[in-house]
Order: structure tokens, then sequence, then C-alpha cells
């Protein structure tokens, strides 16, 4: 069909075993595959395709292959749209549309004339070859393709294999979009290294049930997907029969004493043994099995700190989460707790393979061989990102005096006051997100007298809430501006105020009318807040917070 080495493959759709496939296919053809979020607007599909050069997109369904047509005429580049799901498709007259089974068969008849072809292909890739292109998540302006190459993706799984030890028997629940660095190592790069199985959800809508019926021994997923694990436990304790809220309660303080002395590296008494075997019987099991856990012995959440509250309540629970630390420039991971090693708020050592060093400014510099190639068609983007071939990685940290490494923020997030008081927003933000009625909190106040923040409620929590407490409302709107749930929201902030210095405090709060949304320029596709968008879009609302002190 004409794919020639170096060429671009993207691949646009929801997770499934063909993206897999197709991604594989490129990659052993010394082609370079290019993920694209499914949920992505047609506009940037096409900076995507447009800047990545691709000749060919794989297309999971109709909706993806309508983006794709809307801006075909503006993509010269573009040769063929391979589409897995063809239902809806079969009138479009289209020529560069074709079937991802008419490809299966091109492929068979060629093996069949060449039967040694495809081995000779994968021969023939090299080491400095590049693999993939990874689009950033653009929280400051354009995503950029960051080249990944095949040495940069096993070097980086090579150090992690020596951190986290998996077998065969081993499996996966592929949730997280595979174009995202996180999904694709654990969905594809890693299950390639250990031979685990990969299974896929059906949707994060769905995750819960999902993982409920494969019961993996693996789970690595985002800090919003744990904080909705954790409202649902909340919301459907606060539901059920008093003996089980007494159960709840009774038992979950053992969880967090023994969960504690295992923190703190300290024997655990045989008393408290005896306590946590039977809350264990009683609570925790039941807990784990609820949440599709009961079965799995690795826990990892990453793309974004965790709330230090959140993660001794998966401990307390009996599911002992670690946070990693990494990014796309470095192929994916290169900080990861080892067993025994796991601290609230730290992300653990480098994995073997990895240097780091903290800059003058607190910035966290890396290098080794996972460093990434750099950014596809902007070398004044590599140069600034690669300096003296260690990776300015953007974020500021420090090293405790065991060696482990505590992310602070982004370096561009943290807030100066009036009074000059440097502030990590973050941590700030995720210990009110563990309410279960926040979804979203972005604070404010760089070169202001106080903190505000802007606060976007958690709609089905919050609902409930409303219904139970017989509060009337139409929809997200009507319900964000009742007094009664700036009542609610006014006392999760006072919780949240009590675990902070004065300076750190949150002074005024707005509950926002409208829930963020990625197509308003306001989330990236794995829910992370454009703060500098938002503060932009809402910047009359702020003012108007200070403009009434």
């Amino acid at each position: 069909m004409g794919l020639q080495r170096g060429h671009k493959v993207s691949i646009l759709g929801d997770n499934c075993r063909e993206w897999l496939y197709a991604d594989l296919a490129a990659q052993c053809s010394s082609a370079v595959t290019v993920g694209i979020y499914p949920t992505d607007v047609s506009g940037q599909v096409k900076y995507i395709l447009e800047n990545s050069e691709s000749s060919f997109i794989v297309a999971r369904d109709q909706e993806q292959v309508d983006k794709i047509l809307e801006v075909k005429d503006q993509l010269p580049a573009l040769k063929k749209i391979i589409v897995v799901d063809m239902r809806g498709l079969r009138r479009y007259r289209y020529p560069i549309i074709m079937s991802f089974q008419e490809v299966e068969i091109i492929g068979q008849e060629l093996h069949q004339k060449q039967p040694h072809l495809f081995e000779e292909m994968v021969a023939g890739t090299r080491p400095e070859d590049a693999a993939i292109i990874v689009y950033t998540s653009g929280t400051t302006g354009q995503p950029k393709g960051a080249t990944i190459s095949n040495r940069n993706m096993v070097a980086m799984v090579g150090g992690l294999s020596q951190v986290l030890h998996f077998s065969p028997k081993d499996s996966f629940v592929s949730a997280l979009p595979l174009c995202h660095i996180a999904e694709r190592m654990f969905s594809l790069i890693f299950p390639m290294w250990a031979g685990c199985t990969v299974n896929f959800a059906e949707s994060v809508a769905t995750l819960q049930d999902d993982l409920a019926e494969i019961s993996p021994t693996a789970f690595l997923n985002v800090p919003r997907i744990w904080e909705k694990m954790h409202s649902n436990i909340m919301i459907k304790i606060q539901d059920s029969i008093f003996f089980k809220r007494w159960i709840f309660k009774a038992m979950l303080p053992i969880g967090f004493r023994v969960a504690d002395l295992k923190l703190a590296k300290k024997t655990v008494p045989i008393d408290w043994k005896i306590l946590h075997t039977l809350a264990y019987l009683l609570l925790f099991r039941s807990l784990r099995n609820h949440l599709g856990l009961l079965d799995a012995r690795i826990f990892v959440s990453g793309a974004a700190p965790m709330s230090p509250d959140l993660m001794k309540f998966y401990h307390a629970i009996g599911v002992p989460v670690r946070e990693c630390y990494g990014m796309t420039e470095m192929s994916g991971i290169s900080f990861m707790p080892r067993d025994g090693e796991i601290k609230i708020g730290g992300v653990g050592k480098a994995i073997p393979g990895v240097e780091f060093k903290i800059a003058e400014d607190g910035e966290i510099l890396q290098r080794g061989e996972s460093v990434f190639e750099g950014y596809y068609g902007n070398p004044e983007a590599t140069r600034d990102a690669v300096v003296d071939g260690w990776l300015c990685t953007g974020d500021v940290g420090e090293v405790d005096d065991d060696g482990d490494l505590r992310i602070t923020d982004r370096k561009k997030d943290i807030i100066i006051t009036a009074g000059g008081k440097n502030i990590a927003p973050s941590e700030i933000e995720n210990s009110l997100k563990f309410s279960p009625y926040i979804k979203e909190a972005i604070v404010i106040g760089d070169r202001r007298k106080f903190l505000s923040c802007l606060i976007q409620i958690e709609f089905e929590n919050v609902s409930h809430w409303a219904q139970n407490n017989r509060i009337p409302y139409t929809n997200y709107k009507s319900l964000a501006t009742r007094p009664e749930v700036k009542r609610l929201i006014q006392g999760e902030v006072d919780k949240t105020n009590d675990n902070f210095a004065r300076v750190e405090r949150i002074k005024k709060f707005v509950i926002l009318d409208k829930e963020l949304d990625q197509d308003d320029e306001e989330l990236t596709a794995t829910m992370k807040v454009k703060r500098t968008n938002i503060e932009k879009k809402y910047r009359q609302l702020i003012d108007s917070i200070y403009g009434s002190n």
C-alpha cells in the first residue's frame, strides 16, 4: 500500500485489540505510530495529522471517520483511512476509505508470496529509529509531538521491570486512552516485555463493573479515577443500612492505624494484627471486591499528584497505591517506589538507568537512554527541553533523607502571593477533591492578597445529596447556584483549610455554573485542567472575587 520506513501511521479510536495490532504493525514496518485521542474534535485531529505528516490513519468507527472526512481536503499527505468497524459506512463513496479486514486480506496474500517478509521487516528495525510519536496534553498551548525511539522504550521498560516484577500470569485492564504514554506502556510495552494479558474496559463509565468482572492483578490509573472510585464508596456507605454504616465507621480507623504503622516501617503489634484481620473479614475484603481489585497486588497512580488523604484511605482498606512519576519525554515512568518503600506524597527513587538532579530553582532535571529524541518538527522546543543532555521537566521537587523524590508542583503553576509566599496549589486542590462533592478545584492567588478557588461540584453526588435533602433543581446550573449547595461546599472548604497554614487557606470560592469541558478548551483529553485557559476565560469572575474584598 506504499508504507515506507519512517512514514507516520495515526490511530484514532477507543481502546481495542485492533488499536494495538495497528500500533505493532507500524512499528514492525519501521514506520512510526501516532496516537490521537478519540475525544478530539475534527480541528484537533487535523492538527495532529498535519503536524505529524501522517500518510495513513486507522479509525475505529464512523464517528471517527466523519471527523477525518471533514478535514481530509486539507491533508494532502493522507493516503488511506483504514476503518475497524465499517457499520454505517457501506454507502460512503470515498476511495480513501478501506476496511481493516481488507488490509488483513492483502497482508495474508502478501505473506503467501513472501513468507519471510514480516520477519525481515522486524529484523530491519533499528534501536535509534523513531517508534512512536506521543502528543503532549497541551495544557499551555498546542500539543507537541514527542518522538520516542525503540531504544527509549526498551531502556524505560528495562529499568521499570527491575522495580515492578510482572509475569505471564499477570493481567491489566486498559481504560485510559492508548495514545497516552502511561496507558501505552501498561497495555503494550510492558505486556510485550513480560508476557502479561491485556483486557479492554468497555468504557471509563463501565470501568467499575469491568474491573469486577476481570479482577486484574495490576491496576494503573490517574487520580481522577481513584477519586471517583472513592466517592462512589462514600456515597454507597451513606445510603446503606445502619449496621453497615456502623461497621464502616468502626473498622476504618483500624485500617488507618495499621496503614500508618506499615508506612512508617514499624512492626504491627499482634493485637492490631488480630483487629485488622477482623476488619478485613468484615469490611476491607468486600470493599476490594466491590472495586474489582480483590486479586490485584500492584496499584499505581500516575499522570498527576494524588491527594494524601485519598492515598491514606486506599492504604487503610488494603489497597496500597503507590504514586509514580514520569512524563512523555521520558518514555513513560522514571520514578517508582519499590515494594516496602511507599510513602504518602512521595514518588520513590529513579528507576535503573535514570539519573536526576534538582536545579537551583528546584526544577527536576533527568537524563538517561529513555529521554526522548525530540519534538517532531520543532527543534526550538527540543533545545529548550533538553539542555546539555538533561531533560528540563518543568516540575519542582525535593529529595528526602532516604533519597526519595517528592513533587511539589508544576514550575509554572507555583503561586507567589502579594506577600511573597510561594504556594503549591496542587496540594490544596487535591485536598479539596478528596471531598465526594467536589470534582475540580482551581486555586487562584498569584500576586493576590489571599487565595481563592473556582470549584466544580461532582454533579452525581451533589444531586444525590440534594434529593435526600429535598432540594429542588433541574440541571447542573440550577443545582450549582443553590444556596444550600454553597453551604455544603463551604463545609468541605473549611475541612481543607484546617489542614493548611493561614496563608494557604481558601478565603473565598465560587462554584462554577457549568461543568468544565474538553470541547471548550478547559480540560485536556486526560482530564487535566488547562489552568491558563480557565484563568483567561473566567477573568471577570476572578476579578469580582478580589474586587469585592
